[in-house]
């Protein structure tokens, strides 16, 4: 699968929560759920909006490390998916404590109301 067409699928909030539950990583779909919680969004929610972020601002030093993850795996799109959770974690986690989104996009377009 071509990362657009992974990109474009993970949009999907159903498709989102299915490839979070594919991954097998239980401290992982644990944090979408506490940062989903804090933005009042499912988990399907949280991973495709993390998702859309990423793919919107993420700098040339995020893609890079993307990349590199991508090509040093045997699942791809496991390892892709994994990288932007992991980057929105960083961006979401003090927002979760404060109020509204770290990912400076302004309130309502990310994560709802600040």
């Amino acid at each position: 699968m071509q990362l657009g067409a992974l990109l474009a699928r993970l949009e999907d909030e159903t498709d989102a929560a299915r490839a979070l539950q594919a991954l097998g990583d239980a401290a992982l779909s644990a944090e979408v759920a506490r940062l989903g919680a804090a933005f009042d969004e499912t988990p399907g929610e949280y991973v495709a909006n993390a998702v859309r972020r990423f793919a919107a601002t993420a700098g040339d030093d995020d893609w890079l490390a993307l990349m590199g993850a991508v090509e040093r795996t045997k699942d791809p799109a496991q390892a892709a998916l994994d990288r932007m959770l992991r980057w929105a974690f960083g961006k979401d986690a003090a927002a979760a404590n404060a109020t509204g989104c770290g990912c400076g996009a302004g309130a309502g377009d990310c994560h709802g109301p600040a």
